[in-house]
């Protein structure tokens, strides 16, 4: 009792530091939709870089990625990484630097939404209203995977299944509380410290767990044995027996391993698309101070992001080590950081560790609940309610945190979901839907009204469809349903934009004005 006593002190330290300045940031998020949604535009590169880093990797990173590496290998968690870390340079070298300006020159968008119609000078606001409707679907998706994420910990913590929705209705009302009242300023601070937080968790597990299990040949020592499962063209195959990881005699069973396909990893490598089409990512690149500051965020992010993922899937590997016949099924895989902590840390210590995963899971809810506020408040009410004021809209904002921290919830608690295919699912909606008309409206002067519609409202459909109907064909069907959804979009986009008109004399001298700028 002594000891859970310790860790909760440790995380309720936290979530008190958490919220104050959440409370801070409110007296600002009065000031209007712009210092609401956006802070306009006034992140320096350090709280810029942690935010979208912060915000992107979420609860997945400390607990997602850990059970895949746990539960079957080096395979699928490497090459997650590697798209997702190729996926962030990318983002930040190519579409950083040209999203900011351009949003700026496009009428002063505030939102991703609002950007593809300003850009287009879509009138009836067509792109505006569909990308609402999509960012409404998918990141309520995103919200509930944290919410599991958040029930899991403290399940853990009070080793009671009881505890689960209890938590995950109290963490929930937490960032519901500090996001709704503080808005953009609140969540992007607070992620700069949660951001530094989840680094220093990885890390010093990491470190510490490397120590306890006899260093590298100590772990390679107990994994060596295991058919594929440190090698990452292989996967390990759990056998399984009642829905469970067989065991014997203390030690788990595998089968012969099996080799990971073309298939896979192009599937893995395609998470790395996804970051074009992120509206919680792309928002930081609106939001920074100015356009030459990018460089110095994207050194930072880049940074963060690479340390971080090495580590995560390091974590994974040691507690298959330390825990070998542990965790037993995928979905309780993913609570290997938790055991590593405690197995390591003196309570108190762990609880400050443990706040890791909180302050992921936090950094990445509170993004995805203001990001349907954003959608539901400036780019659907406000757009069919042309004259209300400014107030109306702000309150508008603030009721939809409270619906999509309620809706999340609910999902939260329909069921024990894997973190990861949650995750996995709402990752290719965005990516698919947002992606390619991101690059296509920054680069390519000759996309159109149509082309852009066509292009989301393609990439959005052959997501669903690949990943309910096609997939199940199995073979090359089976691979991760963003990538060809993605290609169909950029397919349609280019064959839709060329059939139709030219973008007007005055779209094309604002393209020409961004690509000038320096």
């Amino acid at each position: 009792m002594l000891a859970i006593l310790q860790i909760l002190l440790g995380i309720i330290v936290y979530l008190m530091v958490i919220i104050a300045v959440g409370l801070w940031y409110a007296r600002k998020s009065d000031a209007g939709i712009e210092a609401y949604f956006i802070g306009k535009r006034r992140l320096g590169p350090w709280v810029a870089a942690m935010s979208a880093e912060a915000s992107d990797m979420s609860g997945w990173l400390l607990m997602g990625l850990p059970g895949v590496a746990y539960f079957t290998g080096c395979g699928e968690a490497f090459w997650t990484a590697a798209g997702l870390f190729a996926g962030t340079w990318i983002t930040w070298q190519v579409v950083a630097k040209r999203l900011r300006k351009y949003s700026h020159i496009a009428d002063n968008a505030i939102t991703l939404p609002e950007f593809f119609s300003k850009r287009f000078h879509d009138t009836k606001n067509i792109l505006k209203t569909f990308a609402a409707i999509i960012t409404l679907v998918f990141f309520s998706l995103y919200i509930a995977s944290q919410f599991v994420v958040f029930g899991k910990l403290f399940a853990y913590v009070f080793n009671a299944e009881t505890y689960y929705a209890t938590m995950v209705l109290f963490c929930a009302a937490v960032v519901m509380t500090y996001t709704a009242l503080g808005g953009f300023l609140a969540v992007c601070m607070t992620h700069l410290i949660q951001g530094v937080l989840m680094f220093v968790a990885l890390v010093t597990v990491l470190a510490f767990g490397f120590a306890f299990s006899g260093g590298f040949g100590g772990i390679i020592g107990r994994l060596g044995d295991i058919p594929r499962f440190l090698d990452i063209f292989g996967v390990a195959t759990p056998i399984m027996q009642g829905g469970v990881q067989a065991v014997a005699a203390g030690a788990p069973q595998f089968g012969v391993g099996a080799n990971y396909s073309l298939i896979s990893v192009f599937s893995c490598l395609a998470w790395g698309l996804g970051y074009f089409g992120m509206p919680h990512v792309l928002i930081r690149f609106m939001a920074i101070e100015n356009a030459a500051k990018i460089r110095t965020s994207k050194y930072i992010a880049v940074i963060w992001c690479f340390v971080c993922l090495c580590a995560a899937v390091a974590i994974g590997l040691i507690g298959r080590a330390r825990f070998p016949g542990l965790l037993r099924t995928a979905s309780d895989a993913e609570s290997v950081f938790l055991y590593v902590t405690s197995a390591f840390f003196p309570p108190l210590i762990a609880g400050f560790a443990l706040s890791g995963i909180l302050a992921a899971s936090m950094s990445s809810s509170d993004s995805y609940m203001l990001a349907v506020s954003s959608s539901l408040a400036n780019d659907l009410f406000k757009t069919f309610f042309k004259k209300a004021r400014e107030s109306a809209v702000m309150v508008v904002a603030r009721l939809a945190v409270v619906l999509a921290t309620m809706f999340g919830a609910i999902i939260a608690l329909s069921g024990s979901q894997s973190i990861f295919q949650i995750v996995s699912y709402a990752w290719a909606g965005f990516g698919a839907a947002f992606g390619p008309l991101v690059l296509f409206s920054l680069f390519w002067k000759r996309t159109t009204l149509a082309g852009a519609a066509a292009g989301m409202a393609s990439g959005g459909v052959m997501v669903v469809l690949w990943k309910n109907v096609i997939s199940r064909l199995g073979g090359a069907f089976a691979i991760y349903e963003l990538l060809p959804s993605f290609m169909l979009s950029c397919a349609v986009i280019f064959v839709v934009s060329l059939l139709t008109k030219a973008p007007s004399a005055e779209i094309q001298k604002e393209f020409d004005a961004v690509k000038a700028s320096r």
